[in-house]
C-alpha cells in the first residue's frame, strides 16, 4: 500500500477513534496501559533570502529569492501495544518548495520496534530509527524547537550515510535513577546514494566509497530536576515553563575507516570520531507563565583533514556559476567540518495571556566553529520571536539568519571568508499532539 493511502487511513482512525481531550490517542485495553497515539505537524515558511554569489535557478543568475515552502510535515503513529512491546513509526516530508519534484509524497522517517527487558531501565529495539548518540539535539523534536531550526550541525551525517538523521540501528535505552542513556550500533547507508558523493579520494577528507564498518554511538545525560520522557527518541526544545529541567550530557560517535583522502599520492583512511558535552536548562520563572531556556554544547568533530560540508535547508537555488564559493549555491554555508564547535541558544517566554490568550518567545542562537578547512572561524547566528497563539500547537515565528560566505582560491588549502548573507523567515506551525 502506498504511503499516502496508509496516511489517509490513519487520519480516518484519528477522526473516528481519538479518546483523549486534545489528543489523537485511543486505548487498547481498559486501563489504558496499552494505547496507540497519532500526531500531525505542519511547518510552512515564507522566506526572503540573499543568495551566495553566482547562485543560479535553472541557469538564471539570482541575487535574492522570495519563496514559500513546507519546511517540515510529520505524521507520527506509535504506542505500547502489549506488555513490554512498543512500536514507533513516523512519516514525513521536508524542504518542499518551488524547485522540488512534484507529488513526491511522504516517506518513511522511522519504523522500529522495542521490547522492555527491565521496567524503565532497559529497552532494546531495532529498525530505522531516530535514536542517535552524541548530543541532545542529534534527535530533536520538530514540534517543540525553540526557533525555526534546531542546531542542525548536531545531525552530522544527515542524508550522507543515513536517511534524514535516521539510521538502521540496534539500540538500547533506559533510565538508571536520574541517568538517562542511549547506545547504538548503526549500519551506515551507502554514501554513493548521497547528493554530495565524491567517488574518488581528494586532498580533502570525505566519506570512503568502500563498504562501511558499523558506526557506534551513545549519549548519556544526568537529569537533576524533573525527569524527561524517553518514550520516543526525540528531545524537547522547550517546555514553555511546564517543567523544570536541568540536564548535563555527554556523547560519542565513532566509525572505523569511515573517511579517506589523498596524502602524497596515496589513499589514506581514518576513523570518524566525534565527542560532545552539553547542558540544557528550561524552567518557569515565578507563577505567571514566564520561562527561561538555555542550551549549550561543545563538540569536537573529526571527519579527517579538510572535511567540509554545506547546509542549505530548503535551498531556493539549484546551481552556481562560481565554483570558488565554498558555500555552494543559494543559502548554503559550511556548517559541518573537522574541528571545534561551540553552540548556544537562549530563549525567554513572556507571561501567559500577555495579549489576549497568547504570549511571546524571543530567542537567539549561534554556532561558532574552528574548522581546519576555513582560514577564519565560522559564525552562524539566528534570532527571532515566536507568537505563541496556542503554545506549540499554533505559533508564528519571525526570524533572521546570518551566515558567512567563503571563497576557495586555487592552490590554497584553506578557504577565506569574503562576505555575510542573510535570510528573513516567517514560519507558521500547527501541531496536533
Amino acid at each position: 500500500m502506498k504511503a499516502n493511502y496508509f496516511i489517509t487511513i490513519l487520519l480516518c482512525c484519528i477522526c473516528g477513534n481519538a479518546s483523549g481531550q486534545g489528543e489523537a490517542r485511543f486505548r487498547l485495553n481498559e486501563d489504558g496501559r496499552h494505547y496507540f497515539k497519532f500526531s500531525l505537524l505542519s511547518q510552512a515558511w515564507l522566506r526572503y533570502a540573499n543568495l551566495n554569489q553566482g547562485s543560479l535557478v535553472y541557469g538564471n543568475e539570482k541575487k535574492s529569492v522570495t519563496d514559500i515552502g513546507i519546511r517540515r510535515a510529520r505524521l507520527q503513529a506509535f504506542g505500547k501495544i502489549a506488555d513490554r512491546v512498543f512500536i514507533y513509526a513516523q512519516f514525513g516530508m521536508n524542504n518542499f518548495n518551488y524547485l522540488s519534484e512534484r507529488k513526491t509524497g511522504f516517506f518513511i522517517h522511522d519504523i522500529h520496534g522495542e521490547y522492555e527487558v527491565i521496567n524503565n531501565k532497559l529497552s532494546l529495539g531495532m529498525g530505522l530509527t531516530g535514536w542517535s548518540g552524541l548530543t541532545r539535539f542529534a534527535s530533536p523534536s520538530a514540534g517543540s524547537i525553540l526557533g525555526v531550526d534546531a542546531p542542525l550541525f548536531e545531525q552530522n551525517t544527515n542524508d550522507v550515510t543515513d536517511q534524514f538523521l535516521r539510521k538502521l540501528s540496534v539500540f538500547a535505552k533506559g533510565k538508571l535513577g536520574k541517568l538517562d542513556y542511549r547506545v547504538l550500533m548503526s549500519s551506515p547507508m551507502a554514501v554513493q546514494r548521497s547528493s554530495g558523493y565524491v567517488s574518488t579520494p581528494t586532498l580533502y577528507s570525505n566519506f570512503s566509497a568502500l563498504p562501511p564498518e558499523m558506526q557506534w554511538q551513545g549519549y548519556f545525560q544526568y537529569q537533576f530536576l524533573d525527569q524527561e520522557s524517553n518514550v520516543t527518541a526525540y528531545t524537547t526544545g522547550t517546555y514553555l515553563g511546564t517543567k523544570k529541567i536541568f540536564n548535563i550530557g555527554a556523547g560519542f560517535q565513532v566509525q572505523p575507516e569511515a573517511m579517506w583522502r589523498l596524502e602524497q599520492g596515496d589513499t589514506t583512511f581514518s576513523a570518524l570520531k566525534n565527542f560532545a558535552a552539553d547542558f540544557f536548562y528550561d524552567a518557569p520563572i515565578g507563577t505567571g507563565g514566564n520561562a527561561f531556556n538555555f542550551y549549550g554544547a561543545y563538540v569536537y568533530s573529526d571527519f579527517g583533514n579538510g572535511y567540509s560540508r554545506n547546509l542549505a535547508p530548503m535551498n531556493p537555488a539549484n546551481g552556481s556559476n562560481n565554483p570558488q564559493i565554498l558555500n555552494g549555491s543559494g543559502t548554503g554555508f559550511p556548517a559541518f567540518g573537522t574541528g571545534h564547535i561551540v553552540y548556544g541558544q537562549l530563549g525567554y517566554k513572556t507571561k501567559n495571556n500577555l495579549v489576549g490568550t497568547t504570549s511571546f518567545l524571543p530567542y537567539v542562537s549561534l554556532q561558532w566553529a574552528d574548522y581546519d578547512r576555513l582560514k577564519e572561524n565560522m559564525l552562524f547566528w539566528d534570532a527571532g520571536i515566536s507568537w505563541l497563539l496556542k503554545n506549540h500547537a499554533a505559533k508564528l515565528t519571525a526570524a533572521y539568519q546570518s551566515r558567512p560566505v567563503y571563497q576557495q582560491l586555487p592552490n590554497e588549502f584553506e578557504a577565506t571568508k569574503t562576505d555575510r548573507k542573510g535570510a528573513y523567515i516567517l514560519q507558521f506551525q500547527v501541531l496536533l499532539n
